[in-house]
């Protein structure tokens, strides 16, 4: 059977909205691996980032990596690696004039003895040009529109282990200014600082200034977070004006942590903003990220004499429920928090662009009118988005990743605004009757009239659920959530992995085992309402040889299933995992070997099996992501190789699988890294194969899910 693979632009774009649809949208382009400027580093991250002014070259802050980084971004679609410069100290905030970056740089000896200077750097030389000393330990940059100033948030953070982690603790922060000539040099003896103590209700004696932003007028708005206030400075240091952020009420919030996703609660709570941005010389837009007592989970327009003119309230955060970005793991905490806001103009629509730090989107607004802000967007980022900048001249939008972890690598990832449909999300939600969340995506299956189903995996433990999918809409829509029960109720020590139908309306459920959490190796017979009726667990033969990397899918043909394990069990050669068949008649269990490519890093194991025609389908995948990935792909063998299964006990054969596609190029054709958990495949009456990533429920991931199609002729 010849197989036809849909090109990136067919095969992913058409997922996102109708080709009527053909207006302007962001799309994002190319991702790049900070730890490739720093390739010897145990840990890197971008923080803060601007461009230079012909929009070539980005410049990014790396506390981690103690330097300041370059990418070179004159074919955006290939950012490239282009240095560091390495201050003395912890660079914490860039902005950018002309072709010189200033950077805040922390060389605090202690929360009572902060100390830091700014640092200006010559971007093509790399070489520094100018310093002056600060009051304290900086945090936010800014430079004037007019280049005639710097604006520097002083913050002299708390020391969270002390007082409760609360302010006030001294020394108190300010917001320190120097103008710049011309030429864009640093002019120190100019030097001034902006006192904003006794203004807070909260801690007036400790401000702690996060975040600065300057307008067309030179005004600086300085968010004071844990002080839940807004400063408006003249260019001189003056007080304009200052008020209370304020707190907002919220209905439909998740706070519990529970392992499911539940949203039914209200909440009060302050918005303690972090960043700010101007989006006229009257109004700003704040991320309400929240710090010491809540953050309200949204973001907030406010005119600088306090009036609010717009706020989120749960819609942000709703929105991204639905795209299945949600970070239940911090519902008992701040949610998604919105971290980042920016603002620019692309074309002729104003545009505000808000980053959720533990959901990992960009929401791109559209705020045309500031009192009605309407979400054009969701954008994928890499995980905990930090930090934007927007080049409209090159339509291009750049947002910073930070985290970096023994998983993915922190990324910078860039987004074009282009006359195209929007590619992502490729799965919603939206629609239903009731607020849907969902993730950890794990198993797929297909009925003859294309509706599909999947399971959830243990991520959550206490909302076991099989989701009913569209694919012909676009983006594919969840359109019912069919919860498993036992006894009427939720059912627990299950870990979903692999979905098969049991041509009766129902279906049979793979879960793998996990011994040291009590959770058996089993597979589970569910009916249509999502009650289980039955439930199959291993023979001896098999529970003396199981490891935790247990069943990863399942497949039904008449009367027998067959069930992909995952890697080695300790009965089996290096590099070969089982494949098990169960007949459901006479109850009796069988076993063939399938060959596992050999790792160069990590490990390779099955994901899923899928019967389809004359042909047994695997995704077969290793644990590694971005550039380390190696091996994602689709294979098959005849159905009738499994004719040579064999009793458990007895010498397996081999399978011999043949390759059907490589999977890599679809998922780096959306212009992100590739993402480790390639674990559903559906296949259609007519051959078409939809596979899905699992985006581990947003815990330590970018939350990510990918779901497109692969056709066969």
């Amino acid at each position: 059977m010849a197989i036809r693979v849909l090109t990136t632009t067919s095969a992913l774009m058409c997922l996102a909205v109708p080709a009527s649809a053909q207006d302007m949208n962001f799309n994002r382009i190319a991702s790049f691996r900070v730890a490739d400027n720093l390739p010897d580093a145990e840990e890197t991250s971008a923080e803060i980032i601007a461009a230079t002014e012909d929009g070539m070259t980005l410049v990014y802050t790396d506390s981690p990596g103690a330097s300041i980084g370059f990418i070179d971004i004159t074919d955006p679609a290939n950012p490239t690696a282009a240095g560091v410069f390495m201050p003395e100290g912890e660079p914490t905030s860039v902005a950018v004039i002309g072709n010189h970056a200033l950077a805040g740089v922390n060389t605090s000896e202690s929360f009572t003895n902060p100390s830091g200077y700014l640092v200006e750097i010559d971007v093509t030389t790399q070489q520094e040009v100018g310093r002056c000393d600060l009051p304290g330990q900086p945090d936010s940059v800014a430079v004037a529109p007019d280049g005639s100033f710097v604006a520097v948030a002083i913050e002299n953070e708390r020391d969270e282990d002390l007082g409760d982690g609360r302010v006030g603790q001294l020394p108190a922060g300010s917001v320190f200014m120097a103008d710049l000539t011309e030429d864009g040099q640093i002019d120190c003896d100019t030097a001034r600082t902006a006192d904003v103590t006794g203004l807070a209700d909260i801690a007036p004696e400790d401000p702690e200034p996060e975040f600065v932003s300057i307008n067309a007028e030179n005004e600086v708005v300085v968010t004071m977070q844990e002080n839940n206030h807004i400063v408006v400075l003249s260019a001189a240091g003056e007080v304009l004006s200052h008020f209370s952020a304020g707190e907002v009420t919220l209905d439909g919030v998740d706070t519990e942590e529970e392992g499911a996703l539940v949203f039914t609660d209200t909440i009060t709570v302050p918005r303690e903003p972090d960043s700010i941005a101007w989006i006229d010389d009257t109004h700003f837009a704040m991320a309400n990220e929240g710090d010491m007592d809540g953050g309200s989970r949204g973001w907030s327009i406010f005119s600088q004499d306090g009036e609010l003119i717009y706020d989120a309230g749960m819609a942000f955060e709703t929105a991204i429920i639905e795209i299945g970005h949600y970070p239940e793991q911090r519902s008992g905490n701040k949610g998604v928090e919105p971290e980042s806001v920016t603002f620019d103009t692309f074309g002729d629509t104003p545009f505000v662009f808000v980053g959720a730090e533990r959901a990992s989107v960009v929401g791109v607004y559209d705020v045309t009118d500031p009192s009605a802000p309407v979400l054009r967007q969701l954008l994928p980022s890499g995980i905990g988005p930090e930090g934007y900048v927007t080049i409209p001249g090159r339509n291009l939008l750049i947002s910073a990743n930070e985290t970096d972890d023994e998983g993915p690598r922190a990324h910078v990832m860039l987004f074009k605004y282009q006359d195209a449909p929007a590619v992502y999300p490729h799965l919603t939600s939206a629609g239903m009757d009731e607020l849907t969340g969902w993730g950890a995506i794990s198993g797929q299956v297909m009925e003859e009239d294309g509706t599909m189903y999947a399971v959830s995996d243990s991520f959550y433990a206490m909302q076991p659920t099989i989701f009913e999918i569209d694919v012909t809409q676009t983006p594919a829509r969840i359109i019912d959530a069919i919860r498993v029960t036992r006894a009427g109720q939720p059912a627990q020590l299950m870990d979903m992995e692999g979905i098969a139908l049991d041509g009766e309306g129902g279906f049979w459920i793979a879960s793998e085992g996990r011994s040291d959490r009590l959770v058996p190796h089993a597979i589970y017979h569910v009916a249509a309402d999502g009650e289980i009726e039955d439930y199959v667990t291993l023979p001896e033969e098999l529970l003396a040889v199981e490891t935790r990397y247990g069943f990863e899918g399942i497949t039904r043909v008449d009367d027998m299933l067959y069930i992909a394990v995952q890697r080695e069990w300790r009965d089996d050669p290096e590099h070969h995992a089982k494949v098990l068949g169960y007949d459901i008649s006479s109850e009796e269990w069988s076993v063939i070997h399938y060959p596992l490519t050999e790792p160069s890093t990590g490990w390779v194991g099955l994901s899923e099996i899928v019967a389809h025609d004359d042909h047994v389908y695997f995704i077969e995948r290793d644990n590694q992501l971005d550039a380390r990935a190696v091996t994602k792909i689709i294979t098959r063998i005849p159905m009738s190789a499994l004719d040579q299964m064999v009793p458990l006990g007895e010498t397996p054969a081999v399978l011999e699988p043949e390759l059907v596609v490589d999977l890599l190029p679809h998922l780096t054709s959306t212009g992100g890294y590739v993402l480790d958990k390639v674990e559903g495949l559906a296949i259609a009456a007519d051959g078409t194969m939809w596979v899905s990533t699992d985006n581990d429920g947003v815990d330590e991931h970018s939350g990510e899910t990918m779901l497109f199609s692969v056709t066969a002729e």
